[in-house]
């Protein structure tokens, strides 16, 4: 499975097409990850792709949290899928983001390919220049998320 690592920089063309960058097309390449599935960020305002494995595993897993005789669970789910679409690299390694995605995220040319371990996150450019926590909320938040960790074989 791929580990995405990086922030990188790319342009929209008119169509709204960008170029996977290399190093993520490789991981891509090198894993047999063919297609990716786009879907907007349950969070933030920015895209994500994930390679097909990962989003059934992903869909999966959400599918098996979810009560499917649960009406809101279902809206729930219905939400997350619906949202989602196929792109598939073509031979240059660009992928087309459509209309309603780039207005989605806010993207109107240059983006932020930021990998996320098994995804990959794209931003519009100004939104991704921006910290996306200050330095001391950064540091804090880091350490309250890792101090009862036992991965870490200390706990305070």
């Amino acid at each position: 499975m791929p580990r995405f690592l990086g922030n990188i920089e790319a342009k929209t063309d008119a169509k709204g097409r960008v170029f996977i960058p290399a190093t993520f097309r490789k991981q891509l390449q090198a894993a047999s990850e063919e297609s990716l599935v786009l879907r907007k960020d349950v969070f933030q305002d920015c895209l994500v792709l994930y390679p097909e494995s990962v989003w059934f595993r992903t869909q999966n897993e959400l599918r098996c949290r979810l009560n499917k005789w649960d009406a809101r669970q279902q809206a729930v789910f219905r939400q997350f899928v619906s949202d989602a679409e196929v792109v598939v690299p073509d031979a240059n390694g660009r992928i087309l983001i459509p209309r309603r995605y780039l207005q989605m995220a806010g993207i109107r040319g240059d983006v932020r390919f930021i990998g996320m371990d098994d995804t990959i996150e794209v931003w519009a450019k100004e939104r991704a220049d921006a910290p996306f926590l200050q330095a001391e909320d950064f540091s804090q938040a880091l350490q309250e998320a890792l101090k009862d960790n036992p991965a870490n074989g200390q706990k305070e």
